[in-house]
């Protein structure tokens, strides 16, 4: 489903948030600045699609720095990662592996921050999902969640669940070609866990100092937790 949608994806993600996708991730980037300004971080981005936060954090670590720093984008659909080099050749990051989020091919303790925005919902297991950050994390290293999340606004609520049930699978699947991708989105959101129960499962798997920000209204949160 991912791999089909990959031409459109960009496009989409920009298109449906209004393009406050962007700010979001630079947002994200941002939040890890105390990391990413130390020249020798190594960073993962997790579920990285055609790559925009790999490409955000990168962007932040080298305004910081002023060198090209080591940061890997990682998602298990081909033809994503295929957009991802393309996009960045010569002016981004440059490291990519297609591997599955629950079996990383990486070493324990082999990354200062790793991240992920708007795919760890499609994880089949969030617990396993942790713990595999968990592992790959160095004592001291952190992890930030960006996704969606169901607004506690009984305003903001019905609104939010109107464009993202109605609008979104109608506009979503006449520009990528498939309905069923876009209709499973607000379907992933709604099975997600709430803000306040990923940060009691990022605690209950390991993390410490598990905690999390709401942002646009409500419908998106960034989670951090950092390893012991």
């Amino acid at each position: 489903m991912f791999s089909r949608i990959a031409p459109r994806y960009d496009l989409l993600n920009h298109l449906l948030s209004f393009s406050l996708d962007r700010i979001w991730r630079r947002r994200t980037a941002r939040h890890f600045h105390h990391i990413l300004m130390q020249a020798d971080a190594r960073v993962l981005d997790l579920c990285c699609g055609t790559g925009d936060l790999t490409l955000a954090l990168w962007k932040e670590a080298k305004r910081s720095t002023g060198k090209c720093p080591r940061i890997v984008g990682s998602d298990f659909a081909h033809p994503m990662l295929t957009l991802a080099r393309k996009k960045h050749s010569g002016h981004g990051p440059q490291h990519y592996a297609e591997a599955d989020a629950l079996q990383l091919p990486f070493a324990d303790a082999s990354f200062d921050l790793v991240t992920a925005a708007f795919g760890f919902r499609n994880l089949a297991n969030y617990e396993a999902g942790l713990r595999e950050i968990l592992r790959v994390l160095q004592p001291g290293g952190e992890a930030g969640i960006l996704e969606f999340t169901e607004p506690g606004s009984a305003l903001v609520r019905p609104i939010y669940h109107l464009y993202l049930r109605r609008i979104v699978p109608q506009v979503g699947g006449a520009i990528s070609g498939s309905h069923a991708a876009y209709s499973y989105l607000p379907v992933s959101v709604s099975k997600f866990p709430s803000a306040e129960e990923l940060a009691t499962m990022m605690t209950h798997c390991g993390f410490v100092e598990a905690r999390y920000e709401l942002w646009a209204m409500g419908t998106v949160a960034l989670h951090t937790g950092r390893k012991l």
